[in-house]
């Protein structure tokens, strides 16, 4: 195999590591139970290790997937014939009555939802903390790595690998049934928490060197519509809030970036903008008012609507943004909401305001360890013609910059400015 086939080979991997480790894990789990997580996704990592072997030196397989999921099972199998796993799965069948066994088993995309929905809420468990469960839902069943979920939680990989340890720990000793749990409106709102954290990562990448990763969001749009068309779920407004804020999102996303560099909204084609993907946002935020439930996805599926449909930038409802983000106030007084808030806070009450709020948020919390606030407000500054201002903030926003792509683009209009 040459070099450039061996590239593939292993993107084809990554790819499908990405994509297929959490189905896996959960259906593994399924038969060895909750308490032996941690042997299901060595189970897992085994798989795709043998994979990345066994196509470099034989070729990419005609069914990857299909192949991936015999691979597991027969390591399934190896590890349930040791005595330890034997007494546990024999266990499991027999609370289970008449449950297929894993010699017998035929996966299905709806045999791999209804596992994934249940490690969702297994990794929900109340007895687990709720960073600990978010920590474990983007390693086990996203396939994050331990950087990129501290990048999700603006923490340290240290931090991370310890809430894992709690929570594979909780998992052990708990006896967490792998069931869809009674009271599963209690544990949605964890599960919702994390599917926007993973499709953030997704929009926003905050360890590659990318604009967006679409895996991550077409991951996180996946894990929400497992939800949303599963019958034990009986209130959705916050799921169907939460599926309008991402495909809204995404329908912008051709329009977001050009070779390799963001595009601010304003100066956007949308015309590229996905008008399929724009009419299954709206339809799903209509489905929301059947339910009187007031939420922060609601909000941002809102206020993304909006900007959706702005027939131009300028035409922007700016007044009724502005009113929306105050009400998400009520409900989520952040410094990083109130950053986002500063945009049509300028553009209704002007710049000069925007930026004076700023400052008093800087005095009051540490956002300005964050790069966006200086980017904010070093646009500000150059819509007022401060630029001495304005390469001040862009300086200490690069400074508190760590991705490429971002820090590509603030020093780009910096040099622009300094000329």
């Amino acid at each position: 195999m040459n070099e450039i086939d061996k590239k593939y080979t292993l993107e084809l991997t990554e790819h499908f590591f990405r994509n297929e480790y959490g189905k896996i894990v959960s259906v593994v789990t399924r038969y060895i139970g909750t308490n032996n997580v941690e042997t299901a996704e060595d189970i897992v990592q085994e798989t795709l290790l043998k994979a990345v072997d066994h196509w470099q030196r034989h070729g990419i397989p005609e069914n990857p997937q299909a192949w991936l999921y015999t691979t597991a099972k027969n390591h399934t199998l190896n590890i349930l014939k040791r005595k330890k796993y034997k007494v546990q799965y024999e266990s499991l069948l027999q609370q289970e009555g008449n449950h297929i066994a894993l010699e017998k088993l035929e996966i299905s995309e709806d045999l791999i939802k209804d596992e994934q929905l249940k490690m969702m809420f297994v990794c929900c468990h109340p007895d687990i903390s709720e960073n600990s469960q978010i920590a474990l839902i983007l390693k086990i069943l996203c396939g994050f790595s331990i950087q990129e979920i501290a990048n999700a939680f603006f923490t340290t990989t240290e931090t991370i690998n310890k809430r894992l340890v709690r929570g594979r720990k909780q998992l052990r000793t708990s006896e967490i049934s792998f069931e869809i749990p009674k009271n599963i409106s209690e544990n949605i709102d964890i599960v919702l928490k994390t599917i926007y954290l993973l499709f953030n990562e997704g929009y926003s990448p905050s360890q590659q060197n990318k604009v967006i990763r679409y895996d991550l969001c077409l991951e996180a749009i996946r894990l929400a519509e497992i939800l949303v068309y599963n019958t034990h779920i009986q209130l959705k407004s916050d799921v169907y809030a939460l599926l309008a804020l991402m495909y809204l999102n995404a329908a912008r996303f051709e329009a977001r970036s050009d070779t390799g560099t963001i595009i601010e909204m304003h100066k956007q084609d949308r015309k590229k903008w996905n008008t399929s993907l724009i009419n299954t946002g709206i339809q799903y935020l209509n489905q929301t008012t059947k339910e009187d439930t007031i939420s922060i996805y609601l909000i941002l599926a809102t206020i993304s609507a909006h900007h959706c449909i702005a027939p131009n930038f300028e035409a922007t409802n700016w007044r009724e943004i502005l009113s929306l983000y105050d009400s998400l106030l009520e409900l989520e007084n952040t410094p990083l909401v109130r950053l986002n808030r500063s945009i049509p806070l300028a553009k209704v009450k002007g710049n000069t305001i925007a930026i004076n709020e700023l400052l008093q948020l800087e005095r009051n919390s540490d956002i300005s360890n964050h790069h966006l606030f200086h980017a904010t407000l070093a646009e500000f500054y150059i819509q007022e013609n401060k630029n001495k201002n304005a390469i001040k903030h862009l300086q200490q926003a690069i400074i508190a910059c760590n991705n490429p792509r971002d820090l590509q683009q603030l020093e780009k209009k910096i040099k622009i400015m300094s000329l």
